[in-house]
């Protein structure tokens, strides 16, 4: 099976082509404000490099949020459009879980979080064995100090995984001490490749129906529904 994978939900654009469980490439590039100007130059120049035609490609799989509004519809819109026109199958993969899949080798609980702004973060959490993760708290969007007093009353180590670790490091360690597990580097950006392979076992979605997972209200909405109660 043939798959293009692609993320806009947050900082970094990633696109990956992955045939039968093998990464052929995978780009990945920081910068969020130019992702709808960089999405369909990568992925074309990345079918190019590993020699993909799009009558080639079985599956697009695509980061369904949560994140920046723009950034998830960018990559959702881009992979609605693609599939429909190839007649092919698409798979929407939670970006939180495609983080949370940076820690598969930890032991214990696996939070993967974007900030959300105004001390929000959208999270959710994991349990990791080593080999495997599984989802114990949907995603949500908290207070992130609310949040991590929920976790304090975990009684195991917790992993935190997120782009915007640095914003927070100082409240997660306070928090919980040595209850948390903080890594350096690269682990804190979820990699196209393996939102690939998630994809790879996940029931195809219909192309008309997917839509991103947003967690919260967008801006518009909430002034909607605001506009809505006043005119009662």
């Amino acid at each position: 099976m043939n798959i293009l994978t692609m993320d806009t939900s947050n900082q970094l654009l990633g696109v990956a082509i992955v045939k039968d469980g093998v990464t052929l490439g995978e780009h990945v590039m920081h910068g969020h404000r130019d992702h709808s100007v960089r999405l369909l130059p990568a992925i074309e120049q990345l079918m190019k490099e590993t020699k993909t035609t799009p009558a080639d490609l079985d599956r697009i799989v695509v980061g369904q949020g949560p994140g920046s509004y723009t950034g998830v519809r960018i990559s959702m819109a881009t992979a609605k459009t693609m599939a429909w026109a190839l007649g092919i199958e698409v798979i929407g993969v939670s970006s939180l879980e495609g983080l949370a899949h940076q820690g598969e080798l930890f032991s214990g609980h696996v939070c993967p979080f974007f900030d959300a702004r105004r001390g929000q973060v959208y999270t959710a959490l994991y349990a990791s064995n080593n080999a495997s993760l599984e989802q114990v708290q949907e995603a949500v969007n908290p207070l992130f100090s609310d949040w991590l007093e929920q976790l304090r009353t975990r009684d195991e180590k917790i992993l935190f995984l997120s782009p915007d670790i640095e914003m927070y490091r100082s409240m997660i360690t306070e928090m919980l001490g040595e209850q948390a597990v903080i890594p350096e580097g690269a682990l804190h950006y979820a990699r196209p490749s393996v939102l690939a392979q998630i994809g790879a076992v996940k029931k195809t979605d219909d192309v008309h129906q997917i839509v991103p997972n947003y967690v919260r209200m967008t801006e518009a909405e909430s002034n909607w529904l605001k506009q809505q109660e006043q005119h009662k």
